[in-house]
């Protein structure tokens, strides 16, 4: 058994994370480690996956909350196979699907911007006359969503 356990440093080499960021996961209970008899963190090797999943979901835009309770529905009892990641895929679909689309407008929005040339929606003549943005509420308003027309 001891030949399938993996120490934080090897674990870090093949995530690309620092043994500090595994650490703060493991405190988080998004990864999980054993102890050596020498008290030392020993990680199973179908940690890797769960790591990898947490960098992906991470980078795009996923919060750790959202993570750890994806993380929840995966067995403890045994590693997770196949069928257990794709069900947790299938759950994460509709949420990756908004995400994407919000990204797509938000690309296209900054376009306009930036060619508009005045690089300040409160100033934008074109796109916030007289600062209409402001009754929507605080940030950025039009790239969150809001229409001008305060839809």
């Amino acid at each position: 058994m001891t030949a399938e356990l993996l120490t934080i440093g090897e674990v870090a080499d093949r995530t690309g994370l620092a043994p500090s960021a595994l650490r703060f996961y493991e405190q988080r209970g998004l990864v999980r480690s054993v102890r050596s008899a020498g008290n030392q963190r020993r990680y199973h090797r179908d940690e890797l996956r769960r790591v990898a999943f947490i960098r992906v979901a991470q980078q795009v835009g996923l919060s750790l909350d959202e993570i750890a309770a994806a993380l929840a529905t995966l067995p403890t009892d045994r590693a997770p196979t196949k069928r257990d990641w794709e069900r947790l895929s299938r759950a994460w679909r509709t949420r990756l699907d908004e995400q994407v689309v919000a990204l797509v407008g938000l690309r296209d929005k900054l376009d306009s911007c930036i060619g508009c040339g005045c690089l300040s929606l409160q100033a934008c003549h074109l796109y916030n006359p007289a600062d209409r943005a402001a009754s929507l509420g605080s940030g950025p308003r039009y790239l969150l969503g809001d229409t001008p027309d305060g839809g």
